[in-house]
């Protein structure tokens, strides 16, 4: 009897860590900014975000040599000028400075509005793959493994390659 009793509670605890092993749900991580930078649409995205950089750039370079031009050309000439003619071309200057800074701004929020353009649906593909790789598999969760994300360790399954294999790359 008093076998049958711990057989009965080794059933009993058998069962029950069975049946909470299976209940835990399936966990994998992915480095999504690592799979994102790997992506051949960042290569094109990154290009045309240089590109349009560059642009900005020389038209603020532009502006800024014939600033410094225009002043040059007024300090040399400011003796043999009006103060009244000095005035207006100070205000002149100021206007132009000013001109720059606000294209400069406008220069940096183009890029930035750019940027969101065109991470979107490089960002939506990586997602939709990642969901995919992950229900196929049977993961219930998965976590993203950036340094800096917030998962400290990460001994599940690892979905990058499987993921990029997805994606054809």
């Amino acid at each position: 009897m008093k076998q049958f009793k711990t057989l009965l509670i080794a059933a009993a605890l058998f069962i029950g860590a069975t049946s909470f092993m299976s209940a835990q749900s399936k966990v994998a991580h992915i480095n999504t900014q690592l799979l994102i930078k790997d992506m051949p649409e960042m290569t094109a995205a990154r290009a045309e975000m240089e590109k349009l950089g560059k642009t900005y750039e020389t038209d603020i370079q532009v502006s800024a040599k014939e600033l410094q031009d225009k002043m040059k050309r007024y300090d040399s000439e400011a003796a043999s000028q009006t103060d009244e003619e000095n005035s207006k071309r100070v205000e002149e200057v100021k206007g132009m400075e000013a001109s720059i800074r606000q294209y400069q701004a406008q220069a940096q929020q183009d890029l930035q509005n750019k940027e969101i353009e065109l991470l979107k649906p490089i960002t939506e593909k990586a997602k939709a793959a990642i969901l995919k790789v992950a229900k196929a598999q049977g993961f219930d969760y998965v976590l993203d493994s950036t340094q800096g994300g917030g998962v400290i360790m990460a001994e599940g399954k690892d979905l990058l390659a499987d993921v990029k294999k997805e994606l054809g790359f």
